[in-house]
């Protein structure tokens, strides 16, 4: 009967302490607006015009500040992506322009760059994009829709083990995007900042709303508003975080039931073997 007691007592323990920490981590007043993402659950894939959409979203918008250097512009038209063509990757390429190099005579030079490059860094170092921003370092996009997250807390993180749900990254940087408002009566926001209540590490973001309504031009007819152009740019984000999403997820599908095949083979092979032997 002790045993028992002190295994309730150090599951109350655990229980507790899962419901502080969650709240610590994401902030007291962190608001997420959780969406409906196509890449969502465990047949979830990635809807290629939203990515086209939001990798223009980033070109146009987001590449003056932000990298993307494990992205290569090979990417683009591979399988599970946003499906450019070769020549419309190429074409990408061919904007920007990369440092090679050294050539015969030792000097690095600059080139267009092509299909096997990756995406060049806006700035040379950590030190001139601080002094581009007041100070602030703007994060790299290759994986910070699996880097930046909002935890959801006790219990929810337990019914996302059943439900599958892995989009927080998303979720949190479509908040952060669309969060900016007017600050509270009373608060004041220091200079250069501005307010965000989605923003993880406080009330105060130093990166100005980079969206606007209207900012970037859609041809297919999707709504040019803040929230679409969030939207579309944190789907883009995550397949640059994880490109091959679609196929982990048909891989594990085919895991599962060739587990459950064998688990089944397994049960009648053990009820055959034993099936003379008393027990």
């Amino acid at each position: 009967m002790s045993t028992m007691i002190k295994m309730v007592r150090a599951f109350a323990a655990v229980a507790s302490l899962a419901i502080a920490t969650p709240a610590i981590a994401a902030g007291a007043n962190v608001e997420i607006d959780y969406q409906n993402w196509s890449f969502a659950g465990p047949f979830g894939f990635f809807d290629r015009a939203q990515l086209q959409r939001g990798f223009k979203v980033y070109r146009e918008n987001c590449s003056a500040c932000h990298g993307l250097r494990l992205v290569a512009f090979r990417n683009l038209a591979e399988n599970g992506g946003p499906s450019f063509t070769e020549d419309q990757a190429k074409a990408v390429a061919a904007e920007y322009t990369v440092i090679d190099g050294p050539d015969d005579f030792g000097e690095m030079f600059e080139r267009p760059a092509i299909l096997a490059d990756r995406f060049p860094s806006p700035f040379p170092n950590e030190q001139a994009a601080r002094a581009a921003n007041n100070g602030a370092y703007p994060p790299d996009f290759s994986l910070l829709a699996k880097a930046r997250a909002a935890q959801r807390g006790f219990p929810g993180f337990v019914f996302d083990i059943f439900t599958q749900y892995q989009e927080n990254g998303p979720d949190y940087i479509y908040s952060l995007l669309t969060g900016y408002v007017d600050a509270p009566e009373g608060v004041t926001v220091p200079d250069g900042q501005y307010y965000n209540h989605s923003f993880l590490a406080g009330e105060f973001i130093s990166m100005a709303p980079p969206l606007y309504d209207e900012a970037v031009e859609y041809t297919d007819g999707t709504p040019m508003t803040v929230e679409q152009y969030a939207k579309d740019v944190s789907a883009f984000m995550m397949w640059a975080a994880e490109p091959h999403l679609e196929d982990r997820k048909k891989i594990g599908f085919r895991v599962m039931i060739f587990l459950i095949v064998f688990a089944g083979l397994l049960y009648f092979t053990k009820k055959q073997l034993w099936r003379n032997v008393e027990h």
